[in-house]
C-alpha cells in the first residue's frame, strides 16, 4: 500500500484531463507580458483570468518601489516578526492600511490565506460559535479547523438562515462569530451584508468580512462591499490579500477593536511564519497609493465586468447571479467544461477552469475574471470567443446572420 493511495481520485481525474488533450495544471505560460497579455506555447493569449482586478502588476511605481527595496533591504526577512523583528516597511504599510480602511490598526501577513488562517483560528475558542457561509473560500473553513470552536454552515447569502442558526443558540455561553465574503470568487455575486449586518447587532456577533475580491473594486474609496452596502461601521474585522488589486501578494486584517494587538502573539500562522520581503511591502504599499490617488480605477474594472457580463448574457449563456469583476459561465457537467477550456485556450482566450469539490453546489465553471487594463476590444474579443465555443458545443445557438456582412467568420477551433 503507498501513502498515496488516498489520492487515487485525484489521480485519476489529472489522468482524464490529460487524456481530453490539457490537463489545467500543466499550463505553461513562457511569458507574462502585460496585465491583460501572455504568450502560451508561443502563441499570444489574452488573460481573463488572473484575479489581477487593478492591472497594477506592470505598474510603474509599483515596479520601481520594489526594485528600489530590493536593492535597499535585500531578498527577504528570512523569519518571523516575532523572532526576527519588524521592519519600518511592515509598520508603515499597516498604518497605511488602518488608514485607508479608517480604523485603529492593522496587522500584515504573508498571504491573504494566513491572515483568515490567523485571525479567525485564533478569536474563535473553546466555548464560541463561529457562522460562516456555506460557500466560504477555503482559508476560512481551513480556519474553523484550527479553531476550538463551534461551527455552524448557513445557507450562502442568507440572512435569514444565519438569524435562525443564531437564535438556536441563544441560551449558550460563548461569543458569536459571523464570517462573510464581499465578493465571492467562484459565482462573482456580493453578500447582502445590510442584512448579515442587522442580524449581527441584533444577536450581539461579532462579525468578520473578507474583502479578498472586492478590495478596490466595490466602494466610492475602493474599500469593498462593506463601504459599498454601506454597513463599515458594522463590521468588527475586515480581512484581504495583496494578491489580487494590489498586484503581488500578502494578507491583512484590520480593526478598531481594542486588544486587537494581542493576535500578534496569539495568532500562529502570524506568529511562524517569515514576514514579507521588504520589496514585496513597497510594492504593496505604492498600488495602496495607486488605489487613493487613482479610484476611477475601480469604475474602470466594474464597467468592465458590466460589459462582459452583458455580453456573454445577451450570447445565450448561463451566468453567476450579478455582475462583478468575476464572471463565471455555467457548464452542463465536467466533461464539457474542460472541452470548453481547452478551446477557447486554441482560440487564444485564457480563464479558469472550476470543477467540483472545489466549486459552490458542485457546478462546473468556467471563471473569467477582467481588470481595469481591458479595453473594449479585448473584452469584445473574449465574448466572441466564447460564443463561438459555446455554439459549436451546442450550449448556445448561433446569433442571427448580419445581412450587412457576406462572409461571416469561420470557426477557428481545433480539430476534434
Amino acid at each position: 500500500m503507498s501513502i498515496f493511495d488516498k489520492f487515487a481520485d485525484i489521480r485519476n481525474t489529472l489522468a482524464e484531463l490529460s487524456a481530453n488533450g490539457q490537463n489545467p495544471l500543466e499550463v505553461r505560460f513562457d511569458e507574462i507580458n502585460s496585465p491583460v497579455e501572455g504568450m502560451v506555447g508561443g502563441k499570444r493569449v489574452l488573460l481573463f483570468g488572473t484575479s489581477n482586478y487593478l492591472g497594477l502588476t506592470f505598474d510603474a511605481d509599483c515596479i520601481e518601489a520594489g526594485v528600489h527595496m530590493l536593492r535597499e533591504s535585500g531578498t527577504g526577512t528570512t523569519g518571523s516578526r516575532i523572532a526576527n523583528g519588524t521592519y519600518t516597511g511592515h509598520a508603515s504599510l499597516e498604518s497605511q492600511l488602518a488608514n485607508f480602511y479608517g480604523k485603529r490598526t492593522a496587522m500584515v501577513f504573508s498571504t491573504g490565506y494566513q491572515a483568515n488562517l490567523g485571525l479567525i483560528s485564533a478569536l474563535a475558542g473553546r466555548e464560541d460559535h463561529l457562522f460562516i457561509d456555506a460557500d466560504s473560500h477555503a482559508s476560512i473553513y481551513d480556519a474553523c479547523r484550527l479553531s476550538s470552536a463551534e461551527v455552524i454552515r448557513f445557507r450562502h447569502n442568507d440572512a435569514d438562515d444565519l438569524a435562525r442558526r443564531i437564535a438556536r443558540l441563544k441560551d449558550k455561553p460563548g461569543c458569536r462569530i459571523i464570517v462573510t465574503e464581499g465578493i465571492y470568487s467562484m459565482l462573482g455575486d456580493t453578500a447582502p451584508l445590510r442584512e448579515i449586518a442587522a442580524v449581527k447587532r441584533e444577536s450581539g456577533s461579532y462579525l468578520i468580512v473578507d474583502e479578498a475580491h472586492s478590495m478596490g473594486v466595490l466602494g466610492a474609496r475602493g474599500r469593498g462591499q462593506c463601504e459599498a452596502a454601506g454597513v463599515e461601521a458594522d463590521v468588527d474585522f475586515v480581512v484581504g490579500t495583496f494578491s489580487k488589486s494590489l498586484g503581488a501578494m500578502g494578507g491583512f486584517a484590520v480593526s478598531d477593536l481594542e486588544g486587537f494587538d494581542l493576535l500578534r502573539v496569539a495568532a500562529r500562522p502570524y506568529m511562524f511564519t517569515a514576514s514579507l520581503p521588504p520589496s514585496i511591502v513597497a510594492t504593496v504599499s505604492a498600488a495602496l497609493h495607486r488605489i487613493q490617488k487613482d479610484p476611477s480605477l475601480g469604475a474602470r474594472v466594474r464597467a468592465n465586468g458590466l460589459r462582459l457580463y452583458r455580453g456573454l448574457q445577451k450570447a445565450g449563456f448561463l451566468l453567476g447571479p450579478q455582475p462583478n469583476p468575476v464572471v463565471a459561465v455555467k457548464m452542463p457537467d465536467r466533461e464539457c467544461a474542460v472541452t470548453f477550456w481547452k478551446y477557447l485556450l486554441a482560440e487564444g482566450v485564457y480563464l479558469n477552469l472550476a470543477l467540483p469539490p472545489a466549486t459552490p453546489g458542485s457546478l462546473a465553471l468556467l471563471r473569467s475574471s477582467v481588470n481595469a487594463q481591458h479595453t473594449d476590444e479585448q473584452i469584445d474579443c473574449a465574448i466572441a470567443a466564447i460564443t463561438r465555443v459555446g455554439v459549436r458545443l451546442g450550449l448556445i445557438k448561433p446569433a442571427a446572420p448580419d445581412p450587412r456582412v457576406n462572409h461571416p467568420e469561420k470557426l477557428a477551433l481545433p480539430a476534434e
